[in-house]
């Protein structure tokens, strides 16, 4: 069997993650220890975030056409690949975090729902509450000034009463 045919499989698997995925980050994982690595992979797997490592020159081929082959030019060095179909932000959020305990772990930059960013845009990112939080928060805004309403509205009837 050609090398071809046996390096195709790899590009087609990394092209169907990459087909309904909102956002892929790239990492470079270099000096990380078994057991950081070990780690990481456990809290991303808990966010719901797919990390597989892969070699360069497949993802090249898989990003190819797509959204995400704007990453091409971060695709030097040994790269991971972090991405998530749910949550946007979730993989810059948990490895921006894991990256302040492991200082061996380098975000190179990714694709969030089909722009690119560098590092520094990738933090900015990380930043971001996840979608639950900013729900949460705007439910809590929502029924502050309700129940405050409630609140002065109870008082009035037990001043009268």
């Amino acid at each position: 069997m050609a090398k071809v045919e046996l390096k195709q499989p790899i590009v087609e698997e990394i092209s169907a993650k990459i087909a309904d995925a909102q956002s892929v980050v790239l990492v470079d994982y270099r000096g990380l220890t078994v057991e950081q690595d070990t780690e990481l992979r456990k809290q991303l797997r808990e966010a719901g975030v797919t990390y597989k490592v892969y070699k360069n020159t497949f993802m090249t081929r898989a990003f190819k056409g797509t959204a995400f082959e704007g990453l091409a030019p971060y695709l030097e060095g040994p790269s991971a690949m972090a991405l998530s179909t749910t949550d946007a932000t979730a993989p810059a959020r948990v490895l921006a975090e894991f990256a302040k305990k492991a200082n061996k772990l380098e975000i190179k930059g990714g694709v969030v729902e089909g722009n690119v960013y560098d590092a520094q845009g990738m933090a900015a990112i990380a930043s971001i509450p996840s979608r639950d939080v900013l729900i949460s928060k705007l439910l809590g805004s929502l029924q502050s000034p309700i129940a405050n309403f409630a609140r002065v509205v109870n008082q009035i009837a037990e001043k009268q009463a």
